[in-house]
């Protein structure tokens, strides 16, 4: 079953892992509604059976994912196809600076806010996860459900919609899937929103996006349950800030009405994504 992960062997061997094959289809932290280096492995290293769960992706630097075209985040390559944007989401921290908390991939009304995290050898962290999930969304007033899905033990949820109800005063609420896996020394934690969380046929495109991301846990020590580092590249910094300025731009021409993204745009997001996949800045609180 593991056969097709094979390792890439360090320098020292002389051998490196084969070209990518052909291209195939607390812990949790607070929900919301908002130059890279190879590490070494070592050949002893166990497959902890939570692996069976991405036979498909999400990957490891070390394996050999399938070929595609993926924009280098630091910690996350996301994969770049046509009619998908990306999202940075950012939140200040107690110091006031911002930090990013995760990206965000739009594709039409879905989006897929995700986030990876150190974790230990040991499988099991996302056991955790789902479980401080599970009481965060119940304390907000909404429901929950255990689900097997197709990376395993996923969450589907209703989660009431901040301010939102309906002509009668009865509270709205939004479909929610809270998917993850483990991987090797690290868990990548997936929010979907939007009709991938409600429409079966449209839900296997979000999966698929997920399957097809790239982590890099590198080989520096990261305590478990934190968020591994999200870089963003100084030119797209620059679009990103480029791109706040012009949504500041356009809300005051509103009257401050910065109106609602009808994508499922990212949590507390301020604007819709740049285009041709440049991420662009969204903020959190």
């Amino acid at each position: 079953m593991f056969g097709r992960r094979r390792k890439k062997r360090d320098n020292e061997t002389g051998r490196t892992g084969s070209e990518a094959g052909p291209t195939t289809g607390g812990a949790a932290g607070d929900v919301s509604f908002g130059n890279e280096v190879e590490p070494e492995v070592s050949r002893g290293q166990p497959v902890k059976d939570a692996d069976r769960y991405r036979t498909t992706g999400p990957w490891d630097s070390t394996e050999d994912a399938p070929e595609a075209g993926r924009m280098d985040l630091g910690s996350i390559r996301l994969p770049m196809e046509q009619g998908t944007e990306i999202q940075v989401n950012v939140a200040q921290d107690s110091a006031g600076k911002q930090k990013i908390i995760g990206v965000t991939l739009v594709r039409g009304k879905s989006a897929l806010q995700v986030q990876p995290f150190a974790a230990p050898k040991s499988s099991g962290l996302w056991d955790e996860m789902r479980e401080e999930l599970r009481e965060q969304v119940v304390k907000q007033g909404g429901k929950v459900e255990d689900h097997e899905g197709t990376f395993g033990p996923e969450l589907k949820a209703l989660v009431p919609v901040k301010g939102r109800t309906t002509e009668d005063g009865k509270q709205l609420a939004q479909r929610v899937r809270f998917i993850g896996v483990d991987g090797p020394r690290w868990v990548l934690r997936g929010v979907i929103r939007g009709e991938g969380a409600s429409k079966p046929e449209v839900m296997a495109e979000i999966e698929q996006l997920f399957a097809g991301i790239v982590v890099v846990r590198g080989d520096q020590p990261v305590p478990p349950n934190e968020l591994l580092q999200i870089t963003v590249p100084k030119q797209i910094q620059e679009q990103m800030a480029q791109a706040a300025k012009t949504r500041a731009a356009q809300q005051t021409a509103q009257h401050g009405n910065a109106g609602r993204s009808p994508n499922g745009a990212a949590p507390n997001g301020s604007g819709p994504a740049a285009p041709g996949g440049a991420p662009s800045g969204s903020g959190d609180s």
